[in-house]
């Protein structure tokens, strides 16, 4: 049963993606963008649909389950705090910078805005290397939770594989047209089946009350912040979602928008849905230690899977099951989508300008660097075994550190191309040394008073953008009047 119900909603999934593309229009810009054509609603849930991979759905519920409901406020919190103002006051401003001067990727907009090919490049390779392990929170995800809740009649592999080659099928099919439209039902199935998931089990439970004091009789720290968040942790995962900021697929995603006003409903409702979809995840985790006391490490991905196993079996099961596959979904098809149109306008189409690039084959470069992508990391899935949250936790400090790249863009004409360089290249050393130096640990902290690595990343880009700024010279008027003219940077 719960086979059969996968596969259906995976059907239904490749027909709305078909569908899409009977609108293709046959241009890179269409492919890419949608022609710039997206409406509120589809963009609020294809931003948030985007944002909320495994990571909130499996990797919140693994995390609570360890640490307790304190992950809420480190994340969830934080997040509904902190992207809507990047949406308003970023997201705005490269929408009209994009829509004036035909930018699809950020690669290309930071490279004209220092006028720096060696930027652009250095950006591509940091970007992709930082997307990679957030691909693999899908992919991965996919797998466990397919396997999990099938009884292995669909192992690991097979569930990463289908997932991968449904992705491939609809955004090969209906670019980011495609992707959106699908994006918006899946957004609409994951957050809806999590709310039914949730009053099913703590139903069968006894009730909210009756389930809280059961963990309280047996793990109360689970119910408190305690020693395992300290105060400065908490306050230094603040910077976490600032990666919302750098992420390719949601810069892809804002550019889409119809117009600067498309921004208002995101900016509102996204703390709202947010709220929707990690409050019971998180929740759920820790209700998770009164049936499976017993999970240890990357074990707890699974636990919001084994719950419905064991409350909610059959239909609802099987609902469930393409919930997740929804979260994941909605977000790797995003993703791999971003970065194939950054191989073909910022690696293909720039350093082969004098080669005449078709409009089809630039669509077929981008589907087919997304097939790769996709087989990259699906081979990495099966070899790796990493908790989900802390795949995604590094993902975010690497991409977070990156922020004050387009803080500069936007808002200091002084900055120059050298500063530039220097803040991504401090920006991906600083993160690799501290993902060696953690061991990959999502709860490493410096010291004894539980600061985060990222806060200290961001403090070193943006030293060194300032620093090296000052000290080389002021970048060139036409650079200047373009990104900070009349029509350049203004509010919405």
């Amino acid at each position: 049963m719960v086979t059969t119900i996968v596969l259906a909603y995976l059907l239904v999934v490749l027909a709305i993606g078909t569908l899409s593309h009977r609108l293709f229009r046959g241009t890179s810009e269409d492919y890419f963008v949608a022609s710039r054509t997206i409406g509120p609603i589809v963009l609020l849930m294809t931003l948030f649909g985007t944002n909320m991979t495994a990571f909130a759905v499996l990797g919140a519920s693994g995390e609570a389950y360890h640490v307790g409901i304190g992950v809420f406020s480190l994340v969830g919190s934080a997040a509904a705090l902190i992207n809507p103002v990047i949406f308003l006051f970023v997201g705005t401003r490269l929408w009209r910078l994009g829509r004036r001067h035909g930018y699809l990727t950020q690669v290309g907009l930071f490279r004209d805005r220092w006028e720096s090919r060696s930027l652009g490049l250095l950006l591509f390779v940091a970007l992709v290397g930082l997307i990679i392990p957030y691909l693999l929170i899908g992919v991965m995800g996919a797998g466990l939770s397919l396997e999990a809740i099938t009884d292995g009649a669909i192992p690991r592999w097979a569930g990463s594989l289908v997932v991968c080659a449904v992705v491939l099928a609809y955004v090969w099919s209906g670019g980011l047209r495609g992707t959106a439209w699908v994006n918006t039902f899946q957004t609409s199935v994951f957050m809806s089946l999590g709310i039914v998931t949730f009053a099913v089990i703590v139903d069968k439970l006894g009730g909210l009350t009756t389930a809280m004091a059961l963990v309280a009789a047996t793990t109360p720290d689970l119910l408190i912040r305690g020693d395992a968040i300290t105060p400065w942790q908490f306050l230094t995962y603040t910077c976490i979602p600032l990666s919302v900021g750098m992420m390719p697929h949601m810069f892809m995603h804002w550019l889409s928008a119809r117009s600067a006003e498309t921004f208002r409903l995101s900016v509102v409702a996204f703390p709202i849905c947010l709220a929707v979809v990690w409050l019971p995840s998180v929740l759920l985790g820790v209700l998770g230690r009164i049936d499976f006391p017993d999970l240890e490490g990357t074990a707890a991905n699974s636990v919001l899977i084994e719950m419905v196993g064991h409350y909610a079996p059959g239909v609802l099961g099987g609902l469930l099951a393409a919930g997740v596959c929804a979260a994941i979904m909605s977000s790797l098809d995003s993703q791999s989508l971003s970065l194939g149109t950054m191989f073909t306008e910022d690696i293909v189409r720039h350093y082969a300008a004098g080669h005449r690039w078709s409009e089809r084959h630039q669509i077929r470069l981008g589907r087919a660097f997304v097939g790769v992508v996709l087989a990259v990391t699906f081979v990495l899935a099966q070899i790796l075994d990493q908790s989900i949250f802390a795949l995604a936790i590094w993902s975010f400090s690497g991409l977070a550190a990156l922020f004050p790249l387009v803080a500069a863009a936007l808002f200091w004409r002084r900055s120059t191309r050298q500063g530039a360089i220097a803040c991504v290249v401090c920006a991906v050393s600083s993160w690799v040394y501290f993902l060696l130096r953690s061991g990959g640990d999502p709860g490493y902290t410096l010291g004894e008073a539980g600061v985060m690595p990222v806060v200290v990343m961001v403090a070193i880009s943006t030293a060194a953008l300032i620093g090296v700024s000052l000290i080389t010279p002021p970048p060139g008027p036409r650079a200047i009047e373009k990104f900070f003219g009349s029509v350049g940077c203004r509010s919405v």
